[in-house]
């Protein structure tokens, strides 16, 4: 096999340019990635154009990835399609994210580009949960600490679990997670509860029906975010984006929030751009096709 060295420009995340690779495996790996990216099996001709070669060329390595069952070819069809060494490779990925681990490596450079506090959170046995927090040098002070569990009707980050939770996203499948039935059977109780001590307290700046409240986790699923100003802490805005995992449940939500002086709360702002962008990295590094 012929090696060639790695082009200076390659992608950040390649190997150094001084580190030499395997041409043809680099080659071959593009036939993968189509399959990969393609909506269903392909034929001969469509994969080889696909992936930039002959039909030749990709024939010689699919013999090759057959033997290793990474491909399969449908006798009937002749189409070729990922075969289950792909797939027992991509579950073994997949099995190995940890979300919350992965989600804390983007929160510095994230940071920088916000300049915003910014919180991850997960759900916990009673509600969404902040489990990481790094404070902006302009910190607003708030009374929030790791562990804390989220109001599901005036934080940014409850609206985006009640929403997500509800209505997983691009159909995902109920049950492929082990607590997703409970998850989703917890969830309208802990609504309504909430709900009841909201009305009792006469909140105006909350939805007061279980009508408002579907008409606003509608409109939080209808952004692809939640946010909130002065509802969570007077003086206080904050969004919360949703991060899903490869069978579309909601893994966790990026939050970040500021004090109203300083934070930009348009929809196509200077944060919510940015943070809706790194909760769509983070979903499709956890393998969710929707992202």
């Amino acid at each position: 096999m012929k090696e060639r060295t790695l082009p200076s420009a390659a992608a950040p995340d390649a190997l150094p340019a001084q580190r030499a690779g395997i041409q043809s495996v680099e080659v071959g790996f593009s036939l993968l990635q189509v399959l990969g990216s393609s909506p269903g099996p392909l034929m001969l001709r469509d994969l080889a154009a696909a992936a930039g070669m002959s039909a030749a060329k990709a024939h010689r390595y699919l013999v090759s990835f057959q033997r290793l069952q990474l491909v399969t070819q449908d006798p009937g069809t002749t189409r070729y399609d990922l075969g289950p060494a792909a797939l027992k490779l991509g579950l073994a990925a997949l099995s190995r994210l940890d979300s919350v681990k992965l989600a804390r490596q983007r929160m510095a450079p994230l940071m920088e580009q916000i300049g915003q506090t910014l919180a991850l959170a997960v759900w916990g046995n009673q509600g969404p949960t902040i489990v990481h927090w790094e404070e902006s040098p302009q910190a607003v002070t708030v009374n929030l600490r790791l562990g804390d569990v989220m109001p599901l009707l005036s934080s940014a980050t409850g609206l985006c679990f009640s929403a997500f939770m509800a209505q997983p996203a691009g159909g995902g499948k109920r049950g492929a997670a082990s607590n997703s039935h409970q998850t989703h059977d917890r969830l309208p109780p802990l609504l309504r509860d909430e709900l009841a001590r909201m009305q009792k307290l006469a909140r105006q700046d909350v939805p007061k029906t279980m009508a408002e409240v579907t008409a606003t986790l509608d409109e939080v699923r209808r952004r692809g975010m939640a946010r909130v100003v002065d509802t969570l802490l007077p003086g206080v805005a904050g969004f919360c984006a949703p991060v899903f995992d490869a069978d579309g449940h909601l893994a966790l939500g990026v939050v970040s929030m500021g004090s109203v002086a300083t934070f930009d709360t348009a929809w196509d702002g200077a944060v919510a751009r940015p943070l809706a962008a790194a909760a769509r990295q983070l979903s499709s590094d956890l393998g969710f096709a929707g992202a």
